[in-house]
């Protein structure tokens, strides 16, 4: 118990470093490792073999660059480590590979690898995180533009079928839409969960719905965001949808309504949980882990029996016609 307090403690003085003091709201820390990917000076090269991504089952900015991957056949170019669920008071840690211990990396946390790309650094070692192997240090985690990246500056190396998932008329579009995702949905349900105020809640918790409701509209009328074209929008709201029943709802306090009382959202995340580079990359016992056990909210590591998550392969209704 008291090594479990210890975590709690440590867990709660670091989400403190992100609330911000006046108002109660979660203010989320800015990427640090930001260099783009992409040809010429000041860029990063791209080159297979050379980078490993790092990924938390629990983390949906993580996820989205496991689905991308998948979908565009980038999987057998950019390695991938998968940490343990829960973070720890050694931050993200490789507990589930044979010895503790990245299996590529050689390292027991991720912690390790951020401090020696910057001993200095004081922030989270976040995830998604891609670490170049021929330094062995962090060279972007950058999920606003990452799975961006894979699509446009990695495209020689795509499989021949694959998807054109920002498509060049649509990307000023698309990144418009992004940005509201994120800010509302996408850390939206993190705002209202790690709120500190009535009011930070409220306002994060109000905004949420209000967007969950216009992408129901949205969605009654076109098959993806974007018409019958799937794209990385896509990509970024599924992520969040398919936390939000088995977690969110629960831990975030974000209960108006499921996942599942919303018609068009929920058949179209149960389209998309049908194709595999979804279906695959989605550990709901790393989900339900990560957020239902986190030790500065379960005190005792009880974990919640629900929901029902045979749902998902129930079939869905977007192959139609729509207006």
């Amino acid at each position: 118990m008291s090594e479990n307090k210890e975590n709690n403690r440590y867990l709660e003085d670091q989400l403190a470093a992100e609330i911000n003091k006046e108002t109660g709201a979660f203010v989320r820390q800015q990427n640090l490792f930001t260099t783009p990917f992409g040809e010429g000076e000041g860029k990063l090269p791209v080159e297979a073999g050379r980078y490993r991504l790092i990924v938390s089952p629990v983390c949906p900015w993580a996820h989205r660059q496991r689905i991308v991957l998948a979908l565009l056949g980038l999987d057998d170019v950019i390695s991938t480590g998968i940490t343990y669920p829960i973070r720890t008071e050694r931050g993200w840690i490789f507990s589930d590979y044979e010895g503790g211990k990245d299996p590529v990396l050689g390292v027991e946390s991720l912690d390790d690898v951020y401090l020696a790309t910057d001993p200095e650094y004081k922030g989270r070692a976040t995830v998604p995180a891609i670490v170049d192997l021929t330094t062995g240090k962090v060279v972007n985690n950058d999920y606003h533009r990452l799975t961006n990246y894979f699509e446009v500056e990695w495209k020689k190396f795509h499989k021949p079928d694959a998807p054109d998932l920002y498509p060049e008329d649509l990307r000023d579009k698309i990144d418009a839409l992004n940005e509201i995702i994120f800010n509302d949905v996408n850390n939206g349900v993190y705002k209202a969960g790690f709120a500190r105020s009535q009011e930070a809640y409220e306002a994060a918790y109000d905004r949420l719905f209000v967007r969950l409701d216009e992408l129901e509209e949205r969605l009654s009328h076109s098959r993806y965001l974007f018409g019958d074209r799937l794209t990385d929008a896509d990509i970024r709201l599924w992520v969040t949808l398919v936390r939000f029943d088995a977690a969110y709802n629960i831990q975030f306090k974000v209960n108006r309504n499921k996942l599942i009382d919303f018609p068009n959202l929920w058949n179209y995340a149960k389209e998309l949980y049908s194709i595999p580079a979804f279906r695959n990359t989605t550990s709901f016992d790393g989900i339900r882990r990560g957020y239902l056990l986190n030790p500065s909210r379960n005190t005792f590591g009880i974990l919640a029996n629900g929901p029902d998550l045979s749902v998902w392969e129930q079939p869905h209704n977007r192959e139609r016609e729509y207006a």
